[in-house]
């Protein structure tokens, strides 16, 4: 299962936003750096600014990081200075997020899995989810 799951993390066409129930299988797989994983707990932040700077934190953004919603958009459409042959974003904790601000992360990740997949470069956002309640595609689903 490991060698499938690293497959399709290399594979930029199914670059995208996922949900899967722990992050062990994840970071198992990812364990060669190929692509990059960067993992983001998110766990009790509630607010829009908290959200965001732990995001540009996690990620290193440069002292430039605007602190919006378009800011880590075009963030996210860079990322040149993180290792690694595409990236795996890991969140975890996200289930207090507001509705709002969650639904507008989501968008804005999506749109970021878009552009890296035009460019043929893998980019996945993984949200941990053990109780599968975030409305998004499974990650990785066995046979």
């Amino acid at each position: 299962m490991k060698g499938k799951l690293l497959q399709r993390l290399m594979d930029p066409s199914r670059s995208g936003v996922y949900r899967t129930a722990g992050d062990a299988e994840v970071l198992d797989a990812l364990r060669e750096g190929k692509p990059n994983c960067s993992r983001i707990d998110v766990a009790g932040i509630t607010q829009k600014p908290s959200l965001l700077s732990h995001i540009a934190d996690a990620l290193r953004f440069p002292d430039s990081f605007g602190g919006n919603w378009d800011a880590l958009e075009d963030s996210l459409k860079d990322l040149s200075w993180l290792p690694g042959e595409g990236q795996v974003l890991l969140f975890s904790g996200a289930e207090a997020l507001a509705a709002t601000d969650r639904d507008i992360l989501l968008q804005v990740l999506e749109g970021a899995a878009q552009f890296w997949r035009q460019q043929g470069v893998p980019f996945f956002a993984v949200f941990v989810d053990p109780s599968a309640q975030a409305p998004l595609p499974e990650l990785f689903r066995p046979r």
